[in-house]
């Protein structure tokens, strides 16, 4: 059974733990608040020297970090990762730009406004960029969206997982998606595939539910 170190309110961390929910793998939860410095003791940073979440524990004493990454491990066989040569890069194509384009704009200014006390205040010089950037991000995927479902392959997959763990939070940090139709039809379909759990979902020690494909449910 994987062990899995993520932090509740981190939008990486929630990536992994929704694939794991879509998937109904079994995984045992450990909390990290990197807040309060949790990922930079000893132990941890011997598991992941980068003191970062999520890490996936793939093996005794084997780990995977970086969330895509994690992603593209625990859906690899599944309906979620596509199989052709071409779905596969177009999947991966928006993988990249959510970790490029999306998450240091959109998740930085999430972590500050809303994760940090007096982030805004701290952060006063970033916030511009990240606004720009982030709103520049966002117009990419609507001008997608107007004419696709979904990412790649027409249903599901870890490219909507990836993209969907910093967007569907975007109005907690500012910015609005009144303009952006598309994305917001997009979060809807999402949300509403069977498994789907909130970012605020606990699953306590264990999930075990029964293995269930989403894409295919």
């Amino acid at each position: 059974m994987y062990k899995l170190y993520s932090m509740q309110r981190s939008g990486n961390s929630y990536k992994v733990r929704l694939a794991l929910a879509l998937l109904g793998a079994p995984y045992h939860a450990i909390e990290v608040d990197i807040l309060r410095g949790e990922s930079r003791t000893p132990d941890f940073l011997a598991k992941n020297p980068s003191g970062q979440v999520p890490l996936l524990e793939v093996a005794e004493g084997r780990y995977l970090a970086e969330s895509n990454a994690i992603l593209w491990y625990v859906c690899g066989g599944t309906s979620l990762a596509p199989e052709s040569r071409v779905e596969r890069a177009e999947a991966l194509q928006w993988m990249f730009f959510e970790q490029h384009a999306l998450e240091p704009n959109i998740g930085a200014a999430y972590f500050w406004l809303s994760l940090v006390k007096g982030g805004r205040d701290l952060q006063t010089h970033a916030l511009e960029d990240w606004m720009e950037r982030g709103y520049a991000a966002l117009q990419v995927m609507e001008n997608h969206l107007k004419s696709h479902s979904y990412f790649a392959a027409g249903q599901l997959t870890v490219a909507d997982i990836a993209l969907y763990g910093y967007t569907h939070v975007a109005d907690r940090c500012d910015y609005d998606l009144a303009t952006f139709p598309a994305i917001r039809g997009w979060l809807r379909r999402v949300e509403q595939t069977p498994g789907f759990v909130a970012m605020d979902w606990q699953p306590g020690a264990e999930v075990e539910d029964p293995a269930r494909i989403a894409a295919g449910a």
